[in-house]
């Protein structure tokens, strides 16, 4: 039996889908900035429409790329699905940048060194926002392996007890 995590089919979708995951932040963040620079949209309208438009764009590329043998389960079901997991990945999200956030700024600008050309406060979203896209990568890809794509065979799993 094979261990999930070192099963070279899931090893190869987590890599799509944590591709197809910088495909959907580059719409999110492209869309956004366009919306709120270009056509001077408020953020919080332009981060909606950016992220509805990037969980689209996921969809829709884990369907036909990362789990191309999923197919048994209706597209409008799958994508209901895979919508409630990313927007429960957003909840877990923005609690982390806002505490996160507020928590590593405050520490980098009282650190007795600083990082030439990168003010504290940039350094510190940046660092927040890498942890929480780390955070919840995983969240979105086992939640929707296990929800949206358990149609798709898993590899034996391999169960240890102790005696």
């Amino acid at each position: 039996m094979k261990n999930i995590l070192t099963d070279e089919k899931e090893r190869t979708r987590f890599l799509k889908f944590a591709f197809v995951g910088v495909i959907g932040a580059v719409i999110d963040f492209g869309v956004a900035d366009l919306l709120t620079n270009v056509f001077h949209v408020y953020l919080t309208i332009a981060g909606t429409i950016s992220f509805i438009l990037a969980i689209f764009s996921n969809f829709i590329w884990n369907r036909y790329w990362t789990y191309p043998d999923s197919r048994s389960k209706p597209l409008l079901r799958q994508l209901i699905q895979f919508f409630t997991i990313n927007t429960m990945g957003l909840a877990i999200r923005l609690p982390i940048l806002k505490f996160l956030g507020d928590l590593l700024t405050k520490a980098l600008y009282e650190a007795p060194w600083l990082i030439p050309f990168f003010p504290p406060k940039f350094l510190a979203d940046n660092l927040t926002l890498a942890v929480a896209v780390i955070i919840v990568m995983f969240w979105n890809f086992f939640a929707n392996r296990y929800w949206t794509y358990n149609d798709v065979d898993l590899p034996n799993v391999e169960y240890v007890t102790k005696v």
